[in-house]
């Protein structure tokens, strides 16, 4: 039998544009529902609710969700007359050219707001990160493979025509597995013995785990210091970069510890995917199809036809795919900063996920990986339940298989263990485990406790051995 009634469940189709249509609310249960529609006008309208829903089912996070969105509604619309959220498809049998100004997608949180930079050739162009470094002192995080790299490029960038400026820098070993409390603590330590003041600048050049350390470190260092996000990945450049989650892992789970913590800019230049082994660039795209299948359904039908492109590397479908993920995630996170709801429904296949990388060890398999073949369970369970049709769940399957990615959790992985660890998820609220569902046509999704438990159990001993 489904749970109780005692969880508020969110439903949302929001697409990446500047047009927002009135919520609608289901007339059978509880839900919150909101629905958001592309238009040809640039007509603006309040959230409206049924009062009684509310009075039955609302938390204080739900109220901050609504109020947040109404606060923003005005700011979104009024820049629609001179901005398009929406990016043109590109042509993926043409060319890149390079061009001397970046592509922008901002952030809108207020007065923590910031600008996200798309383009080639991004760390030759020295006045993009100095803008953003507001004292004399930076400390450069990064890692063993990085550096090498890119570590002397980020340098030459902050200290060009500027010998005010201190660069100190700190390499961390690589993978998961150090995203732990002992590598954030040498962090801290370089932090304190370079004398690092409140106006120091901390920089995340990396992938994901380098970020989500070097946020969490300047979130914590003198009780917050600025940072920039460089992400050097697919998975860093779509997704963890964007939206101030920053954190460490406990051998209990995965980032338990953290912060939200926003930063001051994010400059992503798509020449250092040049470098990104196959793999990393395969376990990005799980992010990249997780926004289509979630909320953007016209995207998700332009990857389908352009996967081969993404996995070749073209640069103009690779730019389209990291603009687009980034509008998507910015206008989310510009509606729900902490969480509170809508924002959970980025975590589709996270939490199988999660559960993935705990269970058979950080590192083992990518993020995107574990977090694929947990988009795999989810959409699964979502079928079992009959909220999506069969042809959703076809889709889901083959867009994953054809980004050559897993489609099934690794055979160590038991029953017993997903429930384990799906027990201590983040999304976990007294005792109930909420999760991220398609429902109705592509593009469309519910993040509830609301479910019958016996799908869940269906889809666990379908995929699991034991």
């Amino acid at each position: 039998m489904a749970s109780s009634a005692t969880s508020t469940s969110f439903q949302f189709s929001l697409k990446p544009s500047i047009n927002l249509n009135p919520i609608s609310r289901s007339e059978s249960s509880s839900n919150l529902s909101f629905r958001f529609q592309n238009q040809n006008n640039h007509e603006s309208s309040l959230l409206s609710s049924s009062s009684s829903s509310l009075r039955l089912n609302r938390s204080s996070s739900c109220n901050s969700i609504i109020s947040s969105v109404s606060l923003k509604l005005n700011r979104i619309v009024a820049s629609a007359a001179s901005t398009s959220a929406v990016m043109e498809e590109p042509s993926t049998n043409s060319s890149s050219s390079t061009t001397t100004d970046p592509t922008i997608v901002n952030v809108d949180l207020g007065n923590r707001s910031y600008p996200i930079y798309i383009g080639s050739g991004l760390l030759d162009q020295s006045h993009l990160l100095q803008r953003h470094v507001h004292g004399k002192k930076v400390l450069v995080v990064t890692n063993t493979t990085v550096a090498p790299l890119y570590l002397e490029k980020v340098t030459s960038a902050l200290t060009h025509g500027r010998s005010d400026i201190v660069v100190e820098s700190v390499i961390l070993p690589d993978g998961e597995k150090y995203k732990d409390m002992e590598t954030l603590m040498k962090i801290l330590t370089k932090a304190a013995e370079s004398r690092l003041d409140r106006r120091s600048t901390f920089v995340a050049l990396g992938g994901g785990v380098i970020g989500d350390m070097c946020g969490y470190a300047a979130a914590s260092y003198l009780r917050g210091v600025n940072f920039i996000q460089i992400p050097t990945t697919v998975m860093a450049q779509v997704d963890s970069s964007v939206g101030g989650k920053t954190g460490i892992n406990l051998p209990q789970g995965k980032n338990l510890v953290g912060a939200f913590y926003q930063p001051q800019c994010v400059l992503v230049d798509t020449d250092t995917l040049n470098t990104l082994p196959d793999r990393e660039l395969a376990s990005g795209l799980a992010e990249v199809i997780k926004y289509g299948l979630i909320r953007d359904a016209e995207f998700f039908e332009w990857q389908e036809k352009n996967m081969s492109a993404l996995l070749a590397r073209d640069p103009n479908a690779m730019a389209y795919a990291i603009k687009r993920s980034c509008e998507n995630k910015a206008e989310v996170v510009s509606l729900d900063e902490k969480e509170g709801g809508l924002r959970a429904t980025l975590n589709l296949g996270h939490t199988f996920g999660h559960a993935i990388e705990s269970g058979y060890g950080y590192g083992q398999w990518l993020h995107g990986e574990a977090v694929a073949a947990g988009t795999v369970m989810a959409v699964d369970m979502s079928y079992r339940l009959g909220w999506i049709d069969e042809s959703v769940m076809k889709r889901a399957f083959n867009i994953l298989e054809q980004a050559k990615l897993p489609t099934t959790p690794p055979e160590i992985m038991t029953v017993e263990m997903f429930r384990s660890y799906m027990a201590i998820d983040k999304k976990v609220a007294d005792g109930l485990l909420r999760l991220i569902l398609l429902k109705g046509p592509l593009g469309n999704c519910v993040f509830t406790g609301d479910y019958d438990r016996k799908a869940l159990e269906e889809t666990l001993h379908a995929f699991c051995k034991s």
